[in-house]
């Protein structure tokens, strides 16, 4: 396989949809809802990855605490524990790692040399590159 920088497969963070982990389960929702992803990256307020979230996680989430509607406004997205952890690789990742994480995850966050989120590569972007490496 050709020597590959992952960054060539990288959707840069302005064009990435997160959440911010300060958010209510209510605006959680609504931002699901308005993107209509099934997983989406969570950042702190220094913009760090503090993991993902994913639908899964969420209905649970309502099934174990039986939760109304009211309150969903009242809860953060903290409250919510994560069922897999979704690793972040390094932007000066190689390949090999990053093939090692896409294919357990529908994507991979990227994070820079301070851990700061830059944005992901989808499994669908490596398949297609590969698949045209033919």
């Amino acid at each position: 396989m050709n020597i590959i920088n992952i960054l060539f497969f990288l959707t840069p963070k302005a064009e990435v949809t997160f959440l911010e982990e300060w958010l209510t389960l209510q605006q959680v929702l609504e931002k699901l809802e308005e993107h209509t992803f099934s997983s989406i990256p969570i950042l702190n307020n220094e913009g760090g990855y503090v993991g993902t979230l994913s639908e899964g996680d969420l209905l649970w989430y309502f099934h174990h605490n039986k939760l109304l509607t009211k309150k969903k406004e009242q809860l953060l997205l903290t409250d919510v524990p994560r069922r897999f952890n979704y690793e972040p690789v390094s932007v000066n990742s190689n390949m090999e790692d990053l093939l090692s994480k896409i294919i357990q995850q529908n994507f991979v966050p990227v994070v820079d040399d301070c851990d700061k989120f830059i944005g992901i590569i989808t499994r669908r972007d490596v398949i297609q590159y590969l698949r045209e490496q033919k």
